[in-house]
């Protein structure tokens, strides 16, 4: 990270330490993640095929459930209160809930019921506690001035990309550390959550600005969210950003049952994959995208970053299409197949954060978190609807191209909506803003 030396030294330390907490804070994410449902699947030869398809479902989509539902309330909180506050309690909540994963693990198999009821009240909470990830984007809006904002939101992208990659080799590295302890990746999750959790009291500095108008008093409030929705400036970069969403979390949802019927790969070869994925999506966002943000516009990015995503999907589509048909080996295939997921993840790295950027440039100053976390909550819808749409089409035609065609549809109404969207006007900068 190399922020602007003439922004304020308050607002660089809130720079920094926000990508921190929330690298940290994803690597705990990273490491529990794929190792959720063998575990849950250990607590499952009770039921039928049927109920455990839906036991793990609903395991994988409560996380983004809560988020759904809690971002904007989360967001709307950290306008009246400060966005150090609410940090801080989505840390403590995720030391909590990660914490009881590991405990959760550690069950016998024969009081299934009982370790089904906290790994689920452990994806619950710690669900609840990510929707803070809104309040982490408030905090760069407060520190970055407007055309600045792509650079700061990038940030997040970068800490995500980082999380997803080491987070699932700390877990690996754990288990045999802890000699397959199965406490142990829970355990390390809660630790470095809690490291978080201390950076940011002992290092944060609130960003909210003193003396702004007090944010209306609203929990859940469906019928702001509706009202944010309807903004001509933001409603479309939100559509935009719910459809790019599910579109990638298509493609993430089925890409270890793709390269496990396709190429064969077992867990381990799956496991790096993800981790190529995210290390793709780090460098993407933490190297190229800051380089070209500093001579391209948020749309010029967007639209960039959108046909990468269909020259990446639309090429992983021909991959599925062209060994389904042929009766050679798929291993030839594998350059192909690694381009165009790289060429996907890169377009969605430049699509991201430009999204957020915008929305952040557009919405008032006063209610950054709020409109935030309204992105944030439909971010957490796409990746809900996204998986369940791609693993149903997987399955419903043996060349498995259908989940990528599927998501090229969806890319399509992007481009539908890339014009009313292009047509917002900043938010007007009032000089306390930065």
């Amino acid at each position: 990270m190399n922020p602007n030396p003439t922004v304020p030294a308050s607002n660089r330390a809130a720079l920094f330490t926000v990508f921190f907490v929330v690298f940290i804070d994803l690597l705990g994410f990273g490491i529990v993640l794929p190792l959720m449902p063998r575990y849950a699947a250990e607590y499952l030869p009770a039921y039928s095929d049927n109920e455990k398809g839906a036991i793990i479902g609903l395991l994988y989509s409560s996380f983004s459930l809560m988020q759904f539902l809690f971002s904007p309330m989360w967001g709307r909180l950290s306008d009246r209160v400060g966005r150090k506050p609410m940090l801080i309690l989505g840390l403590v909540g995720s030391v909590i809930f990660y914490g009881l994963f590991g405990y959760a693990s550690t069950i016998p198999a024969e009081q299934y019921n009982f370790a089904l009821l906290l790994l689920l009240l452990s994806r619950v909470g710690a669900g609840i506690a990510g929707a803070s990830v809104s309040t982490a984007a408030a905090v760069i809006a407060d520190s970055t001035a407007p055309e600045k904002r792509k650079h700061g939101m990038a940030l997040i992208g970068m800490a995500f990309g980082l999380g997803f990659t080491f987070g699932p080799l700390i877990a690996y590295a754990g288990l045999e550390l802890f000699n397959s302890a199965k406490w142990a990746p829970g355990a390390l999750a809660s630790g470095l959550s809690a490291i978080a959790l201390l950076l940011c009291i002992l290092k944060l500095p609130e960003t909210l600005k003193p003396g702004a108008p007090p944010a209306a008093k609203h929990g859940f409030g469906f019928g702001r969210t509706m009202g944010v929705l309807k903004m001509p400036a933001i409603g479309p970069l939100i559509l935009i950003y719910f459809l790019a969403i599910t579109a990638f979390a298509n493609f993430e949802g089925t890409l270890a049952l793709f390269t496990a019927d396709v190429f064969k790969f077992d867990d381990k070869a799956n496991f790096l994959v993800f981790a190529g994925v995210g290390f793709v999506l780090m460098i993407a966002q933490g190297g190229f995208y800051r380089r070209f943000a500093k001579k391209m516009t948020e749309q010029s990015l967007m639209k960039a970053g959108l046909g990468m995503m269909f020259l990446g999907l639309g090429g992983l589509g021909a991959v599925a299409f062209v060994v389904s048909t042929t009766t050679g080996s798929a291993d030839t295939y594998r350059t192909m197949f690694y381009f165009a997921a790289g060429v996907a993840v890169f377009g969605f790295a430049f699509l991201n954060p430009s999204v957020n950027a915008l929305v952040s440039r557009r919405a008032d100053a006063n209610r950054q978190g709020e409109i935030l976390g309204v992105n944030q909550s439909f971010s957490a819808l796409g990746r809900i609807v996204g998986p369940f749409v791609g693993v149903y089409a997987f399955y419903m035609n043996s060349s498995r191209a259908l989940p990528f065609i599927v998501a090229g549809g969806l890319l399509f109404i992007v481009v539908l909506l890339m014009g009313p969207a292009s047509r917002g006007q900043d938010a007007p900068v009032t000089p306390e803003s930065h």
